[in-house]
């Protein structure tokens, strides 16, 4: 069988990771990322570790960047027999700087509050989480239509369990993702594909290290919080969603498996804090 993976947001610390699993797996590995020098990077890793792999630049809110992709990736690769949507990401434009309401903060305009948040940071959120899942999948899953082993594999996250203070756009967001691949699973069930998620829980990434630790790599108050409330008291780390992944990819392993978000969280979604 073809063993084809697309990865979106492949110059990512997770999606890197991933790609690399899965190419040690024996999947030619196409590398989606509006960051091309970042796919290159990890492209030219898995090469040299003797896999195969490209890398190519791609906009996942952009369907004829997409469609063009996917032209190129049959061209080189092969079509599409899993698809990973690991592109997304917050923006600081819909971040709050406090955690709850806070009488005395509220009319100030020189902090983001609820009620000054920017619209625009919202949509682009959405966009990037939500639209960022559906747009590849609409190109991609053609390829999947009929033929068997195929599996679509969505990133959600914790915040669509338990939302994080401060960043409402993202949790609603990955929400929607969550959502969205239970309602996608019972849409391709018949056709034999399957569409799950990882959630993961707090790992360190580019996006989000400078808001878990200062310039001098101290930690945070929201990192000392997010891990006194991870029963396993620390971060994840990204090989240690290799498991979960190459499960949800193997039908053989998973084949009666859909419609499912498997949190991979260090007990985070289970702690009540109590």
């Amino acid at each position: 069988m073809n063993k084809t993976v697309v990865i979106t947001g492949a110059g990512g610390v997770l999606c890197s990771t991933f790609a690399k699993t899965l190419s040690n797996a024996g999947y030619a590995v196409a590398l989606l990322d509006i960051n091309e020098e970042a796919a290159k990077v990890v492209e030219q890793e898995i090469i040299t570790s003797g896999g195969k792999a490209k890398a190519y630049k791609c906009n996942v809110l952009d369907i004829q960047s997409l469609e063009n992709v996917h032209k190129q990736i049959i061209n080189d690769l092969g079509k599409c027999r899993i698809l990973i949507n690991g592109a997304g990401g917050n923006s600081p434009k819909c971040t709050t700087t406090n955690e709850t309401f806070q009488d005395k903060d509220e009319t100030r305009t020189d902090i983001s509050t609820f009620f000054n948040l920017d619209k625009s940071g919202f949509e682009f959120v959405f966009d990037l989480n939500l639209m960022g899942t559906l747009l590849p999948v609409q190109v991609f899953a053609k390829d999947m239509l009929g033929e068997k082993g195929c599996s679509i594999i969505n990133i959600s996250s914790m915040n669509a369990f338990r939302p994080l203070t401060k960043i409402p756009a993202y949790s609603a967001a990955k929400a929607a993702v969550s959502n969205f691949t239970q309602w996608l699973s019972v849409h391709f069930a018949k056709q034999g594909i399957r569409v799950n998620a990882i959630a993961p829980g707090f790992f360190v990434t580019n996006q989000n290290k400078s808001l878990l630790f200062d310039e001098n790599d101290k930690a945070t108050p929201r990192t000392e919080k997010i891990l006194n409330a991870t029963p396993m008291g620390r971060f994840g780390k990204p090989e240690e969603l290799n498991g979960t992944l190459l499960w949800l990819a193997d039908f053989n392993a998973s084949g009666f498996v859909t419609g499912i978000v498997v949190p991979v969280d260090g007990g985070f979604s289970a702690y009540s804090g109590v």
